[in-house]
Formats: C-alpha cells, sequence, structure tokens
C-alpha cells in the first residue's frame, strides 16, 4: 500500500521532513489507507541507506551529469533546486559538482599551474570515476599542465588528420595512394576557395 507514495516521501526526507509521523500525516492527506508502521520502516530504511530511495523522486544519472557540466548559473531554477537537493542526499555526487566545477575554471581561465592541486585533491577524496580521471592526468602531466597552460593549440592539426583519415575510410579497399594523395589535394584545394567539397 505504501508504494505509489515512496516516491513523495523520498522527495520529502529530501527537503529536510523526516519525522516519520509528519510524513505518515502527509501522505494519509493524500490517500494513503495503511498504517504508520510501513512509513517509519522506509524512513529509517532511508536515515540508514539501506533503502534505496524511490525512482521517480532522483533524477536519471544522464540528467544530473548534464547539469553539472553545464556552466554555473546556466540551469533553470528549478533544475537548481533539483540538483541541490541531489547534492545533499548524495556526498559522492556534491563532491563530484565541485571538482567538475573547479577542474572546468581551471580549464577555462588556463590555469594549468594549479592541475596538480586539483589531483591532490581529487586523490583525496574522489568518488572512483573522478579519481581514475585524475591518475589518468598523472601520465602526462607536463603535457597537460601545458596544454592548460600555454595558448598553443594542436587543434588545426587535429583536424586535418581527421579529415585525412575520413577520406582514407571512404576508399578502403577501392584505390591506390595515388588517388587518395590527389583527393587529399583537392579537399584541401576546395576547402581553401571555400567551396564544399
Amino acid at each position: 500500500m505504501l508504494e505509489p507514495f515512496t516516491s513523495y516521501l523520498t522527495e520529502r526526507f529530501t527537503d529536510g521532513v523526516t519525522s516519520p509521523t509528519d510524513l505518515f500525516r502527509e501522505i494519509r492527506e493524500r490517500g494513503y489507507q495503511g498504517t504508520d508502521l510501513p512509513v517509519r520502516r522506509y524512513v529509517a530504511g532511508l536515515r540508514a541507506g539501506t533503502v534505496e530511495p524511490a525512482r521517480g523522486a532522483v533524477p536519471s544519472p544522464r540528467k544530473i551529469t548534464t547539469w553539472i557540466m553545464l556552466p554555473r548559473g546556466a540551469l533553470k531554477p528549478g533544475e537548481e533546486d533539483t540538483l541541490l537537493n541531489v547534492r545533499l542526499a548524495c556526498p559522492d555526487i556534491a563532491r563530484t559538482c565541485e571538482l567538475a566545477w573547479t577542474f572546468h575554471d581551471l580549464l577555462q581561465r588556463r590555469r594549468g599551474l594549479q592541475l596538480l592541486t586539483w589531483v591532490r585533491q581529487a586523490e583525496h577524496d574522489a568518488p572512483a570515476p573522478i579519481l581514475s580521471f585524475a591518475k589518468g592526468l598523472c601520465l602526462d602531466l607536463v603535457a597537460v599542465t601545458a596544454g592548460l597552460t600555454l595558448p598553443w593549440s594542436s587543434g588545426i592539426v587535429e583536424g586535418n588528420v581527421n579529415r585525412i583519415k575520413m577520406i582514407k575510410r571512404q576508399m578502403y579497399g577501392r584505390a591506390s595512394f595515388r588517388l587518395l594523395h590527389t583527393r587529399i589535394l583537392l579537399r584541401h584545394e576546395l576547402g581553401i576557395h571555400g567551396i564544399a567539397a
């Protein structure tokens, strides 16, 4: 009998209403016909973390990730409130938000010299995916720091390499090196003159 009300209970619990008596009273007003014992058990499970919160009250991981990746201030007021509730309910998500926003700031403002400090913070108490990302950065810390500090980029070269690979894939098994060379030069010439290839 409690199942239709678990989303509401979880949402109210996340909002800070943790008294089983108050929650029981609220769902009685919404049509709950059972006793208060299942409500007390459910709330006790939420407190102990032994009961999984109702899915209706928790946004999908994809939605939460999207909210975290957007710049601060870009969320709608309702989304900001929901993200705040999720952060309050889950310390791992709260820590992920802080680290993601700090890294975004390093990236946008070219503060590569602060990267090692960020990595040390991530190693201290980050959730496993963030920790894995931080360890990956350490594999070539000098290059990553340079990329986050210097104004130069290999983007143009990477773009050309990607274009050549695409042409090569289109011709797979059907042409010689000479034809590939000709198509690359032709694509380059068309690009210089602003003609779509």
